[in-house]
This record gives structure tokens, C-alpha cells and sequence, in this order.
């Protein structure tokens, strides 16, 4: 794998970001925008995704980005669980509703995958380069 010298050049937080991009849509365009609750719910779980990538990134070890990966991965669960409870309550099309789960469990292999790269690397993080 190429050096990665900022978190937006991540396939996984680039993922993450269609994931955001994707759910502002639904909070545009169907009920799913005036149901407060759980679309603050969705807010936070999807923005966590990539949120947890940067902030996992930016902590210069592997073993704490990889911590920081886990949580993006609960993130992505929590969503697509968020998302079923919209589909049972009619907010969002079926179409939308596969659609976002699809996106979420692509996520979540993406992630592990990832996960499992860095456990294979012999270079630890940035912050245990050698100078």
C-alpha cells in the first residue's frame, strides 16, 4: 500500500463521506427529515463513521487508529439498524432502505479489511517512524 499522508485520501473515509452525503438526501427528500429523533440519531451515526476514521488517522499509531476503526464499524451497524427502524416505519422507500444497508455493510468489510492490513504491517504508525 502506498504512503498515506492524510486521512481524505482514505477509501474507507471516502466511503464514509458517500454514506453522509447519502443520508442528507433521505433527511432532504423523505419523512425520514421530520422525524427529529431518530434523524439526530442518524446524524451522529453516520457522521461518526468518518468522523472516528480522522480522528483514528490523526492519533499517528496503528493500534489506536485501529480502535478508532472498531468504533467506525459500530457506527456503521448502529446506522443500518437506525435504517431498518425507518423502513418499519414507513420513512424511507425499500429502495432507500437496500440501498443504505448496502452501503453500510460495504463499509463495514471495507473497515475490517482495513483493520486487517494494519495488523499485518510491519510499520506500527507514523509517531513510531524512525527520524
Amino acid at each position: 500500500m502506498a504512503r498515506i499522508d492524510k486521512f481524505e485520501d482514505l477509501e474507507v473515509w471516502k466511503l464514509a463521506r458517500e454514506i453522509c452525503q447519502f443520508m442528507e438526501k433521505l433527511f432532504r427528500t423523505t419523512q425520514l427529515g421530520s422525524n427529529y429523533s431518530l434523524r439526530n440519531q442518524m446524524e451522529r451515526s453516520s457522521g461518526s463513521i468518518m468522523d472516528n476514521i480522522a480522528e483514528g488517522f490523526g492519533r499517528g499509531g496503528n493500534q489506536e487508529f485501529q480502535n478508532f476503526l472498531s468504533y467506525s464499524k459500530g457506527s456503521c451497524a448502529e446506522l443500518k439498524s437506525q435504517l431498518y427502524r425507518s423502513f418499519d416505519k414507513k420513512l424511507i422507500s425499500e429502495e432507500q432502505f437496500k440501498k443504505g444497508v448496502e452501503m453500510a455493510e460495504f463499509e463495514i468489510n471495507k473497515i475490517g479489511a482495513f483493520m486487517f492490513y494494519l495488523r499485518k504491517a510491519k510499520i506500527k504508525g507514523q509517531k513510531f517512524k524512525e527520524a
